[in-house]
């Protein structure tokens, strides 16, 4: 809708010579009696064009050549403003464009052309994954999935680190255990990885080697195996999710391949790098910080400020136009250094966006829930989608924004009523699914082709309509911004267009082309809701 019209809007700004590189924009005015839409372009042109902004939105309007037959009227007002409203003719005609586009409708161009990383999870192999890392997966994947439907090429990315002192511990972590399980004494310091987890891949040895491991170092065998089941666990629970990445990229592989010396030698030739003390210091004061970082520990170890800004000039030389950090919120006072490493470098930080969500409590009756089996100081992501299953668990990640705690409530996760807003939105699918099992059993030929939508003409019906065609709209706007929960709130707010249609008015009449109008209706509905939850990751059950 928007689009259409800003193609006529720059054709009448032509005719009144206005510059071509202003930029157009619509809203939805605060007040439901100010109109459909409303721009603000005469107010933005005003001043370079010498009018008044009133007189100039007059002028604008006289040139913009509409279609009367869809526009009911169109009016300057305040400082200048245009405001539009719309016929019902206009609304009941777009019915068949949701219809033809079915599992395309939401999709946009806006990105073709254009690649973006979406880098999240990226939790190193040391245990399973918590319900924080479940919330930054499933909001990273979501995101991802909102640049896809904008036209974007996307490329999910998890980066890890295999080496390190964490993996040593986690190496010698599963050594005691293992010798634990063959009878030797073993004092298990209060620092070692605690978890259940542990004792599973200690036991998996003694099955597979005995006690031939005896001597093996922590680094060996024991870390190895470690490394390989954790991950395993990881990429099984993410996919459960149904979050599948196309790359894992080794932290490691940055020191092996020379990356991180490199950065150094760089910021040495800058003298952004110097000595102090046996560490090696980033001299962020220089580039505006309040005071210099050490990037180098005095023991030879890098802080994580070092290979992470490596890492994101790899990300640079990959060529990507854009790159999205998804981190928790333990990084919110961190990152602005690595943004400051990359920009030192020569590349544009405005071409990386850190996103930070905040934890995750799990709570019933008001109450915080210890779920875990595996007694250890954590809450398995595969325990949470065990006990509410992984459509449940996606959707309340997303329903609120990442920039506040939320509190998964347990109780109403594993709800089946309106109250739960997972069983709410797929029961509003399942319920259209059902209605049109019923006209096959009447006998009823439904088709989509030659419907006459004019026949919608109760409030509820335009209502819900309206709310159809807002959909487009709402995903460009949640990829733009990378809020994922506005599209949860739009679904919503359309599952509850549908039911109070369904409740005031019957679908299947004695008056058949009514009857086809409001199919075609319920039949755009369901298309919107099923696009709208696969946009979440979330399935659309035919029956409940």
């Amino acid at each position: 809708m928007k689009d259409v019209l800003r193609t006529s809007l720059e054709d009448a700004l032509r005719r009144i010579r206005a510059p071509e590189d202003a930029v157009i924009a619509f809203e939805r005015p605060r007040q439901a009696g100010h109109g459909d839409l409303t721009t603000n372009i005469a107010m933005v042109l005003a001043k370079r064009m010498g009018k008044p902004p009133r007189v100039l939105a007059g002028e604008i309007i006289a040139a913009w050549n509409l279609d009367r037959s869809f526009v009911r009227s169109i009016e300057v007002a305040g400082p200048g403003f245009i405001n539009l409203s719309f016929t019902d003719r206009f609304y009941t005609a777009q019915l068949g464009t949701i219809l033809e586009a079915r599992e395309r409708y939401g999709r946009t161009e806006g990105g073709v052309g254009k690649r973006v990383q979406v880098e999240f999870v990226s939790a190193n192999p040391t245990g399973p994954l918590t319900v924080g890392h479940g919330r930054g997966a499933v909001f990273g994947d979501t995101v991802a999935r909102l640049y896809e439907w904008t036209g974007h090429q996307v490329e999910r990315e998890y980066y890890f680190n295999n080496a390190g002192r964490q993996m040593r511990i986690l190496g010698d972590s599963v050594r005691l255990r293992y010798l634990d399980l063959l009878g030797e004494p073993v004092e298990f310091p209060a620092d070692y990885y605690q978890g259940e987890y542990i004792r599973d891949i200690a036991r998996h040895l003694v099955e597979e080697a005995g006690d031939g491991l005896r001597n093996e170092p922590a680094e060996g065998r024991f870390k190895e195996q470690a490394e390989r089941e954790i991950f395993a666990d990881i990429r099984a629970t993410l996919g459960t999710l149904g979050v599948v990445f196309d790359t894992f990229f080794n932290e490691n592989s940055l020191y092996v391949e020379g990356k991180v010396d490199e950065v150094v030698g760089l910021f040495r030739e800058k003298d952004l790098a110097y000595d102090q003390d046996g560490a090696t210091w980033f001299r962020l004061t220089a580039l505006g910080q309040e005071k210099d970082k050490v990037i180098i520990k005095s023991g030879g170890e890098p802080t994580y400020r070092l290979p992470d800004i490596a890492y994101h000039r790899e990300k640079y030389r990959r060529g990507f136009d854009l790159m999205v950090d998804i981190f928790g919120a333990d990084h919110i006072a961190t990152y602005p250094d690595v943004l400051a490493g990359i920009k030192a470098l020569g590349y544009d930080p405005s071409k990386v966006r850190v996103l930070i969500h905040q934890f995750v409590t799990i709570v019933q009756n008001g109450e915080v829930v210890k779920m875990s089996t595996r007694k250890a100081n954590f809450i398995t992501l595969d325990e949470l989608i065990d006990e509410v299953g992984a459509d449940v668990v996606r959707y309340f990640f997303l329903m609120r924004t990442i920039t506040s705690h939320l509190n998964f409530d347990l109780g109403l996760a594993k709800e089946e009523s309106d109250e739960n807003p997972v069983y709410y939105l797929q029961y509003a699918h399942a319920r259209i699914c059902a209605i049109f099992r019923k006209a096959r059993e009447r006998g009823v030929a439904y088709s989509s082709a030659g419907l006459d939508g004019g026949l919608l003409t109760q409030p509820e019906e335009l209502a819900l309509l309206k709310r159809l065609l807002e959909f487009p709209e709402v995903v460009s706007s949640c990829a733009e911004t990378n809020e994922p929960h506005k599209l949860t709130e739009y679904l919503h707010g359309l599952a509850g267009e549908f039911h109070l249609f369904y409740h005031r008015h019957t679908v299947l009449s004695e008056d058949l082309p009514l009857t086809m109008a409001r199919l075609g209706l319920c039949d755009a509905t369901r298309t919107v809701l099923r696009n709208g939850l696969a946009v979440l990751g979330i399935s659309s059950p035919e029956q409940m």
